[in-house]
């Protein structure tokens, strides 16, 4: 991704006189033949978008949005040639649930400002407002967008926009935090962790290792202040996203030389898995507050690495060459706090489930006050970044903030999540933690296509329900997570198997009391209750892994006395209804694709 900062007009022959500010680009298909770029106005609550197509004289070309990649029920900006050559339109059009387009009337039209250049290829801008209250409209948030697109010709209007020549899904988060970091100090390095001329296989998926050795420079300590991606040029549209981490082992342990699959990799590598630094599809780079920095360097730090590269590649070309990485920025001149990561939501263990066919199963992880008064300063310490992350079935993720039982506002949330985009994103705001606060980590889960339970655990089909925080100044708090009481998940297989026959308990392992149940809605309506409900076990680890000193076996889940409301859209008066029909409605498609493209011949 290329990111500018500079008032610019993108291309010499653009027609975008793009306004000041940070100019954003994704490339839309596997060979990034088509790519938008993006700038916002946050003061009018506007982007600004150009796409650069390449299309036929007579094609149109659409560009939109939907809750989860679909192309039904979407909004679109179409490029419209109705007169070749002389002329050119912006349709505004929505798709139903059978993907028939129909088109926005007088006021309900929001794809403005339109514009075209002719060259190789067809570059055309237009301007909408991130939010329109009427029905059809898409409503553009914080977190992860959706963006669709399409390639055809001939009418459109009340035909099908589905199938036509040629269609594509990407992700993106178009809401920006922009305006923070700092300049950096002359003393600045950059470190360039890059594949090496992967041949990338023909899958469609491909999650590629390589171990990496740091320089020795990093035997004095030195402060991480941004991380961005360095790609290779023309594969913009390939290398999906991005993670470099640290091997966490002593200094005598080696670490073996690697190139090859993530899943084939020797178990010597396993604890190459702190993370430096992230990087998804469109994402700017991370750029830290300016009196922190992450610390990675010094006498007892192992010098090696692992970068990991998740591929995809939906054609299956086998011709691709790959050595994308990353540029991380680096100083010895060590700022006022080192930054620090919290990982907050629930254990990775199968005490915690999803039963089969549901839509919009939550499960809860808590950070409760117990454990942050033991391991906070009396001063706090300031949040200003986060990773959401589940498995396959994740839709939705938040993070609550609660003071003396009184919800504040929502310290992270992302309501079209997509486990296949997972970037660090720097908070709008930078958030204080007091001691007495509590954070919660709600996760929820569409399993409708799922005839099984789904267990808490490592695995790709397993679930997990974490947030990694950044943070600054460092503490020794590394993680805080939660899990179900033994005693109260063991009750409930008791009480499962004296009252409603079922095969649970007794003795048996807990994924075979899980699995054993014949799930319908009143004994999923009992499970999600004991979630809420019951007593929970906590993890509240030192950085050496280690728990604070105290009973964490048996606390009480954190109660909230006054909840806030959902930052629900201003077009919707009702918040619940708001996320029925955006976010948690029934029978959801889940995508378990990273993204998808396709091509017809006409």
């Amino acid at each position: 991704m290329k990111f500018f900062v500079r008032t610019l007009i993108l291309l010499v022959t653009s027609v975008a006189a793009i306004s000041a500010g940070n100019v954003y680009e994704v490339a839309l298909d596997g060979e990034a033949k088509h790519k938008l770029f993006w700038n916002l106005n946050y003061n009018n609550s506007h982007i600004k978008f150009e796409v650069h197509a390449k299309v036929k004289d007579d094609e149109w070309f659409a560009v939109g949005f939907s809750d989860h990649g679909d192309f039904e029920n979407g909004d679109y900006c179409v490029y419209y040639p109705y007169e070749w050559p002389k002329e050119a339109k912006m349709l505004n059009v929505w798709t139903d649930d059978k993907c028939i387009a129909h088109s926005f009337e007088g006021k309900e039209q929001i794809c403005s400002n339109f514009h075209v250049v002719y060259s190789k290829i067809v570059k055309f801008t237009f301007t909408r407002p991130f939010d329109k209250c009427s029905d059809h409209h898409y409503q553009i948030e914080d977190g992860t967008t959706h963006i669709v697109w399409s390639r055809g010709n001939g009418p459109l209007v009340d035909r099908s926009l589905c199938r036509r020549k040629e269609e594509g899904m990407t992700r993106v988060q178009l809401l920006k935090t922009e305006g923070q970091g700092g300049p950096h100090p002359p003393s600045t390095w950059v470190f360039n962790p890059k594949a090496n001329k992967i041949k990338v296989p023909s899958s469609d998926t491909t999650y590629w290792c390589q171990t990496v050795e740091l320089p020795s420079s990093l035997e004095q300590k030195h402060h991480v202040i941004q991380a961005e991606s360095d790609l290779t040029k023309g594969n913009e549209g390939l290398v999906h996203h991005m993670e470099f981490f640290h091997c966490k082992v002593p200094l005598s342990t080696p670490i073996p030389e690697y190139s090859g699959l993530c899943d084939k990799k020797p178990e010597s590598v396993l604890p190459c898995a702190k993370v430096i630094a992230a990087w998804a599809m469109g994402a700017p780079p991370f750029v830290y507050p300016e009196d922190a920095g992450l610390p990675v360097g010094g006498p007892n730090y192992t010098l090696y690495g692992m970068l990991e590269v998740h591929y995809n590649n939906p054609l299956k070309l086998d011709n691709w060459v790959d050595s994308s990485g990353f540029k991380i920025y680096l100083t010895p001149d060590l700022r006022k706090y080192d930054a620090g990561i919290i990982e907050l939501g629930l254990e990775y263990i199968d005490k915690m489930a999803i039963p089969p066919k549901q839509p919009a199963f939550s499960l809860s992880g808590y950070c409760i006050t117990d454990c942050l008064n033991v391991a906070l300063p009396e001063e706090g310490i300031m949040m200003f970044g986060a990773q959401l992350h589940t498995h396959l079935t994740g839709v939705m993720t938040e993070t609550r903030h609660i003071r003396q039982g009184v919800e504040l506002e929502r310290l992270n949330y992302d309501y079209h999540y997509s486990p296949h985009f997972q970037e660090i994103r720097l908070l709008k705001k930078q958030r204080s933690i007091l001691p007495g606060d509590a954070l919660i980590q709600t996760c929820y889960y569409n399993t409708m296509k799922r005839e099984n339970i789904t267990l808490g655990g490592f695995k790709t089909t397993d679930e997990m329900c974490v947030s990694y925080v950044y943070y600054y100044p460092k503490i020794d708090l590394e993680v805080c997570k939660s899990s179900i009481s033994d005693d109260a998940l063991e009750n409930y297989f008791d009480m499962m198997r004296k009252l409603e026959d079922q095969k649970t308990g007794n003795g048996r392992p807990i994924s075979q009391s899980y699995g054993a149940i014949e799930w319908n809605p009143m004994r999923v309506r009992v499970l999600d209750q004991l979630y809420k409900e019951s007593p929970i076990y906590m993890q509240c680890n030192n950085s050496a892994g280690n728990r604070f000193p105290g009973d964490w076996s048996h606390m009480q889940p954190t109660s909230v006395a006054l909840p806030k409301p959902r930052d629900a859209n201003k077009c919707y008066d009702d918040v619940d209804r708001y996320m029925t029909e955006n976010t948690l409605a029934e029978g959801l498609a889940l995508d378990e694709k990273s993204s998808h493209y396709g091509s017809w011949m006409t």
